[in-house]
């Protein structure tokens, strides 16, 4: 792909400032539930019951409104289908007030029979490949092995006008990958897109898979080339999000047995420069549990009360035997169940972990980073605060994507089995719902808000939906 773009650090924390400042909602959430204290989840109705879709695609409330801008099959610009699961999601400005998504795809290539044949009919060059001969093979990551099937997944990009709603293009942005499933935007304008893999370079594959991406937003259809940032680890990586002060960038992964990870780069904004891998420890205890499945109280992370925390260095980060987590276990990093999506700003970073808790319905963790000793952040520690943990199916349960509303509040997308939704989490860990997926129950993914704040694009994964929802967005600051 195209070289990172060049940032001093003066640079990168002028750019840090302005993507900060953009989100002002954030530090009230942030200062609010200082105050408030994490409770368990309260349910809230905050816009009103929802109203049946007589289309029975999206339930919303009273006033709100949904446009569907991209369906899987589609036929996009480069003459490539639109794949099938769509995942973490991102919104960057365009020329003349337009809107550029760039989408993850989580399509994976492994499997026999009906099962790989269901995935390549999802991806973009059609289920017998029919349409890879108009692609550049030498921008893809993996090509194929000796099936002669190239990686389904990567990221497409979708350009829309927000005031017509109208589609402008699509296009595949990146490809050759394998299940990238979230990742997140930097301060310096790109997206990152994570495999959620831990593929190894075989007769399927020709390449190792588990890594991190950089895509850049583009109007004009653009494949690029596809070039993974080693030293970030290789795991089955969820999301990503960059401090936008210091450039350190923290990482989750989505096993039960996972741990949470922050790569302190080089040079702030330059990851092919590589850096440093480490993952979170308690500071009163070595290889925590903090999952609460135990069936003991006292053993238990407790809701609303913050820990100091450290970070342990990790080694052989491109961990050949898929063992990095439990090395870092070993060495007393802490355990999180199945790590997901995660948004940075003002110093505080909520995370999900989507089946934590003693019913297993989900947790979201707050991280509060300490002020660094030295410039690279390496000596900085911080605290870890359970702030929320799902004790009822009714109220939320499977929180995966999450993004930061402008007004301050959590918007959590779930991943359930049956009758998904859009959940909104106020300053003090009241809950209400803002739309329900009336389609099929599957799981919403890639919430996030148009630059100016006024529209909230979200997946639906399967079949494959992305749609645009407008309505009265309450704006408290």
């Amino acid at each position: 792909m195209t070289s990172p773009i060049r940032l001093s650090r003066r640079q990168f924390v002028q750019r840090a400032l302005a993507v900060t400042a953009a989100f002002p909602g954030l530090k009230s959430l942030s200062r609010s539930v200082e105050a408030a204290g994490a409770t368990n989840p309260i349910a809230l109705d905050r816009y009103g019951p929802l109203v049946p879709d007589p289309h029975r695609i999206l339930d919303l409330p009273e006033g709100f409104g949904y446009r569907v801008i991209s369906r899987t099959g589609d036929r996009m610009a480069d003459g490539l289908l639109v794949p099938g699961f769509p995942d973490g999601m991102a919104a960057f400005s365009g020329s003349d007030g337009k809107v550029i998504l760039i989408r993850n795809h989580e399509l994976e290539s492994k499997g026999e029979g009906g099962i790989a044949e269901f995935y390549r009919r999802l991806g973009p060059y059609g289920r017998l490949n029919q349409t890879f001969s108009a692609v550049d093979v030498e921008k893809l990551y993996d090509r194929g092995g000796v099936k002669g099937f190239p990686s389904i997944g990567g990221t497409t990009t979708l350009v829309c006008d927000p005031d017509s709603g109208e589609r402008v293009t699509e296009f595949l942005s990146l490809a050759g990958t394998e299940r990238n499933c979230a990742g997140g935007v930097t301060p310096w304008g790109t997206w990152l897109t994570c495999e959620e893999s831990s593929a190894k370079a075989n007769g399927e594959f020709l390449a190792d898979h588990g890594y991190v991406f950089e895509v850049k937003p583009t109007e004009s259809p653009e494949l690029q080339t596809a070039k993974p940032y080693e030293d970030m680890g290789r795991f089955r990586r969820e999301a990503v999000a960059v401090d936008p002060v210091t450039g350190i960038i923290y990482q989750s992964e989505d096993k039960g047995d996972s741990l949470f990870y922050r790569f302190i780069p080089k040079v702030p904004g330059q990851l092919d420069r590589g850096g440093r891998l480490q993952a979170l420890m308690l500071a009163d205890r070595k290889s925590a549990d903090t999952r609460n499945w135990t069936e003991t109280q006292d053993s238990r992370l407790p809701v609303g009360k913050p820990i100091d925390v450290t970070w342990i260095d990790l080694e052989d980060v491109r961990s050949p035997k898929d063992d990095l987590r439990q090395r870092g276990f070993e060495a007393g990093a802490a355990l999180f169940a199945r790590g997901e999506g995660l948004w940075f700003g003002d110093g505080v970073l909520f995370f999900a972990c989507t089946n934590g808790g003693p019913a297993r319905f989900g947790q979201i963790f707050k991280y509060t980073s300490a002020v660094p000793d030295g410039s690279d952040g390496s000596r900085s520690t911080g605290a870890l605060e359970l702030f929320m943990e799902s004790t009822d199916d009714n109220v939320i349960r499977s929180v995966d994507n999450l993004t930061v509303a402008p007004w301050g509040d959590l918007i959590v997308c779930e991943d359930r089995r049956t009758e998904s939704h859009l959940r909104g989490i106020t300053f003090d860990g009241k809950i209400y719902t803002i739309a329900k997926n009336a389609l099929n129950g599957t799981e919403f993914a890639g919430a996030c808000f148009a630059p100016d704040r006024s529209t909230l694009f979200v997946n639906i994964q399967k079949p494959g939906l992305t749609l645009a929802i407008d309505g009265p967005w309450e704006w408290v600051t």
